[in-house]
């Protein structure tokens, strides 16, 4: 496999916050080195549900995540399996439940925290973090740029052809903030100034990059059900692809056969949305 790609995903980051506070990648896209779309998520647009669904190209009826108290290994084929049986190599920066839905499932914290499996068939290698202990009070969230750092030595160790990050850094500040607020503002500043120095490197690597969400919050931080704010998020993408006008809004059950098409491996049947790339 030739393809390279990375998928950044911030957890919970509605529309409004990416055009208003993320000024490297709007400068990027005033500039002509990245395209920007509105994305809407599945429904319940809770966590866990959007992540099966971001990677399966199902929705949660099919999948049959519920929630984020109803995590286990999913059956379906996903991004993952299908750039391993592409021949590509996998890696992963994320919450536990990526594991558990794609990998293995109870997560272990000795045993997959950090893992590097070659020959695994679906991620080869995945550095997780449990947040064990979240609460209102204490966020238990890693630093971002440790989380991008760590994504990149990936990358130049065992040259990723598809690699994923995920934090619930913004996800969990709106939740104890609300969006309407200087805490959340600075926040999200913080994270678009984190982000900006990796996005050209990685490009220097060889990877196209799509910085997205999993699903947006509504101003008492709250998401689950329907509505702009709570499932309408951007959708940045660098690359040499070419996507719909501008204005449209994309399904994010078309987010993995559009990353299957762009690392040229197979799209399965059970993904029927159309690529948008």
């Amino acid at each position: 496999m030739d393809g390279k790609l990375l998928l950044i995903i911030l957890d919970g980051v509605p529309w409004r916050n990416w055009r208003r506070l993320f000024g490297n990648l709007e400068g990027w896209v005033v500039s002509g080195e990245a395209q920007l779309w509105r994305m809407r998520s599945v429904l319940p647009s809770t966590s866990a549900s959007c992540y099966a669904s971001i990677h399966t190209g199902v929705t949660p009826q099919v999948h049959g995540c519920t929630g984020n108290a109803n995590v286990f290994r999913l059956s379906q084929p996903d991004i993952f399996s299908q750039v391993r049986a592409a021949g590509g190599v996998t890696g992963a920066v994320a919450h536990s439940f990526w594991s558990e839905f794609f990998n293995r499932h109870p997560f272990d914290m000795v045993r997959d925290i950090e893992y590097d499996e070659p020959e695994s068939a679906t991620i080869n290698h995945g550095r997780f973090h449990t947040m064990s202990g979240y609460g209102h009070i204490n966020q238990m969230t890693p630093s971002d740029v440790d989380l991008f750092a760590t994504l990149t030595s990936l990358c130049g160790r065992f040259g990723l052809n598809y690699g994923m990050l995920h934090t619930c850094t913004l996800d969990s500040m709106g939740h104890r903030f609300y969006h309407d607020c200087e805490e959340m503002d600075h926040a999200c500043f913080v994270m678009d100034e984190m982000l900006a120095p990796f996005i050209p490197r990685w490009r220097k690597m060889g990877y196209e990059v799509i910085v997205t969400a999993d699903h947006g919050q509504d101003a008492r931080g709250h998401h689950g059900g329907t509505g702009e704010d709570q499932q309408d998020f951007a959708l940045y993408y660098f690359g040499d692809g070419q996507g719909p006008e501008k204005g449209a809004v994309l399904d994010q059950l078309q987010l993995a056969p559009t990353i299957l098409k762009r690392l040229g491996a197979a799209v399965p049947g059970t993904m029927k949305a159309k690529p948008f790339l």
